[in-house]
């Protein structure tokens, strides 16, 4: 079953959506940790875990239908969603270490 052009939209904003959720909470857990509130911030860390799992799901989904044989077309959006992937993962790894470091410094 190949995708459709709303097809590639509707998987892109599902990957978007699931990864802007999951940096909107590390963000949050950053900025709880910054007012000394560990448990929340950790709370928010594990609950944006949740939505980068989602999002990196449904984008390891499309890389297993590309390697099995399926011609997937290049599109911004994909290019952004895979954008927005990565910059999670770094900012996620960035604020965990920060929030260590609060945790030191308190």
């Amino acid at each position: 079953m190949s995708l459709e052009a709303n097809d590639y939209y509707t998987v892109a904003f599902k990957i978007i959506s699931n990864v802007g959720a999951a940096k909107s909470l590390v963000m949050e857990a950053l900025y709880a940790a910054k007012e000394g509130k560990y448990e929340l911030a950790e709370e928010k860390l594990a609950e944006s875990k949740h939505f980068f799992v989602e999002g990196h799901k449904t984008h390891a989904s499309l890389i297993q239908r590309e390697a099995n044989g399926e011609k997937l077309e290049f599109s911004l959006i994909f290019m952004h969603a895979e954008d927005q992937i990565m910059s999670v993962d770094t900012i996620t790894i960035l604020v965990t270490e920060m929030i260590e470091l609060y945790k030191r410094t308190a």
